[in-house]
């Protein structure tokens, strides 16, 4: 299953977690927890988009901190 990430409207980059690139496209082949942004230097509040390309996702547990 394709998904895509943004942070305040944007791609990742740097903040990528190890489950996406840098663009922010991750796939979820298992269901696993997925590390989807690990957000470098201070840590302020964002705006945080998850977008799947493929029906039949179901997310159900998203952990920040």
């Amino acid at each position: 299953m394709r998904f895509r990430v943004r942070i305040d409207g944007q791609p990742p980059g740097a903040a990528h977690g190890a489950d996406v690139d840098d663009e922010g496209n991750g796939t979820a082949a298992e269901p696993r927890l997925h590390q989807l942004i690990r957000q470098p230097g201070p840590i302020t509040d964002r705006t945080f988009e998850i977008t799947f390309s493929d029906p039949g996702v179901q997310a159900y547990a998203f952990t920040f901190g």
